[in-house]
């Protein structure tokens, strides 16, 4: 644990919620769990830029419906810092899972104002967990996708040495397409890190990177991980909201994006999981 990181969320967080602290657990790099003297847990983060947690304040704030999976309350956010509640972790089961799907469904349902649009007052270069994401609001799914998520990071993935240009090349040739849907509100990092299964027998959304995009690209990044109880999940969601023919046919292509963006940040590994994934949708 560093000390002075320790310290300086220790202050951050009495002055983030005008109440002193009696406790700090050090969770992560940048996230810490404190306790306040007035009896409140709440979890503290640090980005190292502003724009992320202004990405992520505003993204809480929009992924808030009261139909829609729970998000932790924001108390406050300045500069780079993050206070929010604290929610007691719990364990996954076949009703939370489904309850998840329903209300995954729900939220998606409250749309956004185009692909690619960030939450309102978000920024437009955000970020998904470490890598930059940039937002940029279009009325066309398929061309924004190949534009946005699939050229950009596999420029990036090659400038970085996880990618030669030919391989670069069988995955820009892609094709993308998709069933004409309107935007979703997407939580837009949703892997099963960011699901927090809670005491309350819900489950919780986390760390969102959200944007308005297709709503298949949140179902995919939940199978890429793996999710517990998937299949009730999803089979939920399809019930709530049913999703078009051949959306599993539609996996790979919407799981090119994180797969792209681990591959930036990672290596090579995720950079073959990519090929993979392009190869069989070219096959």
């Amino acid at each position: 644990m560093d000390n002075r990181c320790t310290t300086e969320a220790t202050e951050a967080a009495a002055a983030l919620t005008g109440v002193p602290t009696t406790g700090t657990k050090q969770l992560a790099p940048t996230v810490w769990k404190i306790d306040l003297a007035n009896g409140d847990r709440i979890i503290l983060k640090r980005h190292d830029d502003p724009n992320a947690a202004l990405a992520e304040a505003t993204a809480l704030d929009w992924l808030t419906e009261p139909a829609g999976p729970p998000v932790p309350h924001l108390r406050k956010h300045a500069g780079q810092w993050l206070a929010m509640d604290h929610v007691p972790p719990g364990r996954p089961t076949p009703a939370t899972a489904e309850d998840f799907g329903r209300r995954l469904a729900a939220l998606h349902a409250t749309g956004a104002p185009a692909f690619g649009a960030p939450p309102p007052n978000g920024p437009t270069d955000a970020w998904i967990g470490l890598a930059p994401m940039r937002n940029v609001p279009s009325n066309n799914w398929p061309e924004w996708f190949a534009e946005h998520r699939i050229a950009h990071y596999t420029r990036l993935a090659v400038h970085a040495g996880a990618l030669t240009t030919t391989e670069a090349q069988t995955i820009e040739n892609v094709r993308v397409e998709a069933p004409d849907e309107p935007p979703a509100r997407l939580h837009g990092d949703l892997w099963n890190g960011n699901v927090h299964w809670a005491v309350d027998g819900r489950a919780w959304l986390i760390d969102p990177a959200a944007h308005g995009g297709h709503r298949e690209s949140d179902l995919a990044m939940l199978a890429l991980f793996g999710c517990p109880h998937l299949d009730r999940v999803l089979a939920a969601y399809d019930e709530a909201a049913p999703l078009a023919d051949g959306w599993r046919d539609r996996v790979p292509l919407h799981q090119l994006f994180p797969l792209l963006v681990h591959a930036v940040l990672f290596g090579r590994g995720y950079a073959r999981q990519a090929l993979s994934a392009a190869r069989s949708l070219s096959g």
